[in-house]
């Protein structure tokens, strides 16, 4: 048997078999072969990795050329198991583990979740309204920094790094409010069954005040970037396209439903945290592409600040509680640090050992064991910046959720993928995942 040597292929002997290293070859030649068989198509793996902060998402795609055949989403690389954690932990400490679901909007996980057990335990009403206004004000500080990584990111899939940069720097000054109220950029815990954690600290009015008015003048660098770009309209005009009957079938909703003209928000259809109250336009399009869904989430953006100027003006001229009145359920909501930094200050803890034993053991036992919960079960809704994110909660009569279980709008608006991508161009993959705008945190709960 003659053996002969080619310079562009080696091979080696394995227990799997013959092994063949291909290093080179003429392109001519490697063409005339492809086209020799009947089967043209080939299976490529997009992912799964972390280009950006979309999550770690797996694509499936099987292509003709550049053009794209099949799509289909492969999902589960996090495998975070925060539902299930949520059935070991008191009511109060699930607030920890479903903040860190869609990591880029924590608030909306939060609220969600506290409006749920509220319905459960029946207190809805009883939630102080300077509570209300404060979840209502940084939901939407949220939706506005979680917009800014949507078109950041997706800019710079695209090839845009100029809206990145700008996107992130606007975020920045979301995130420094978010860590003036709450003490943390992301993650923050602080929606609390009953309320909030604690109130506006000292000065929080005018820095609020100043950073709308920083945001809405650096808004406009990427409008003046984006809005009517040739270039970015190549790349997003009619690009992803799905209507509103494909929307429906598939239960797609927040900007991508939006984009096809109708203006399904659940914060007016199905209003929360007295949404009734704000004055706010729900912002729809009608070309039901990529470049309609970047213009919906562009013009939220200021309807968000529209609220957020609502909210300011009702917590400079009202005070109050922000936690429930009834002690056996609302965790102390008025913390003090110590002259360090750490801890309570003696103050406090003086406040609450002095007041009678019985407090302190009830205290002791509220956060050791948590509050219990009568049986049922409820679906609550709030507009997320991604769509309706739901939370299905069920109590045995515990201290702890029998089960909870969130809608999350990233898990069903990625279906649209393969009605998005099917039959357009692999380039344009990236440009509609781009605009659904999918958090894989929310997607592998």
């Amino acid at each position: 048997m003659s053996t002969t040597f080619d310079p562009y292929a080696s091979s080696r002997e394995t227990t799997e078999g013959t092994v063949y290293s291909v290093t080179g070859g003429d392109w001519d030649d490697l063409v005339t072969e492809i086209g020799a068989t009947q089967e043209e198509r080939v299976v490529l793996n997009m992912g799964p990795q972390h280009p950006s902060t979309h999550g770690v998402l797996r694509l499936i795609l099987e292509i003709e050329g550049e053009t794209v055949t099949e799509a289909r989403c492969g999902v589960g690389y996090l495998h975070t198991g925060i539902e299930k954690n949520l059935e070991f932990r008191n009511w109060t400490q699930g607030v920890t583990f479903v903040t860190r679901m869609d990591y880029l909007s924590p608030f909306f996980n939060e609220t969600a979740y506290c409006l749920a057990v509220e319905k459960l335990l029946g207190i809805t009403d009883q939630i102080p309204e300077r509570a209300s206004v404060l979840r209502v004000m940084l939901m939407e500080l949220n939706r506005i920094s979680s917009h800014l990584v949507a078109i950041a990111t997706g800019g710079l899939e695209v090839g845009a790094l100029t809206a990145m940069i700008f996107g992130f720097r606007e975020r920045e000054i979301i995130l420094d409010l978010f860590e003036l109220i709450s003490g943390l950029r992301m993650n923050h815990a602080y929606v609390r069954p009953g309320g909030v954690a604690q109130d506006l600290p000292e000065g929080a009015i005018a820095t609020i005040i100043e950073a709308v008015k920083t945001l809405r003048h650096n808004l406009k660098d990427t409008e003046k970037l984006l809005i009517g770009n040739s270039i970015w309209l190549a790349r997003t005009d009619g690009i992803g396209y799905l209507d509103i009957a494909g929307c429906t079938q598939l239960g797609i909703t927040g900007p991508i439903m939006r984009a096809t003209g109708l203006p399904l928000d659940v914060r007016k259809i199905q209003p929360y945290c007295g949404y009734e109250t704000y004055d706010f336009d729900v912002v729809t399009a009608t070309s039901c592409d990529a470049y309609g869904r970047f213009l919906i989430r562009m013009n939220e953006m200021e309807q968000s600040l529209r609220i957020v100027d609502q909210c300011v003006e009702r917590l400079a001229n009202n005070s109050g509680p922000v936690m429930i009145e009834d002690k056996k359920i609302g965790w102390p909501a008025q913390l003090a640090l110590g002259a360090d930094g750490l801890g309570n200050s003696l103050d406090h803890i003086k406040e609450i050992m002095g007041t009678s034993m019985e407090a302190l053991i009830h205290h002791f036992k509220l956060v050791t064991e948590g509050f219990r919960v009568p049986a049922g079960q409820v679906y609550v809704a709030v507009e997320s910046p991604r769509g309706e994110l739901g939370a299905h909660v069920i109590s045995d009569g515990g201290t702890k959720p029998y089960r909870v279980h969130f809608r999350d709008p990233s898990f069903n608006n990625l279906q649209a993928t393969a009605a998005m991508c099917e039959g357009g161009q692999l380039a344009d993959v990236i440009a509609a995942v781009a605009s659904i705008d999918p958090v894989m945190g929310g997607v592998d709960r």
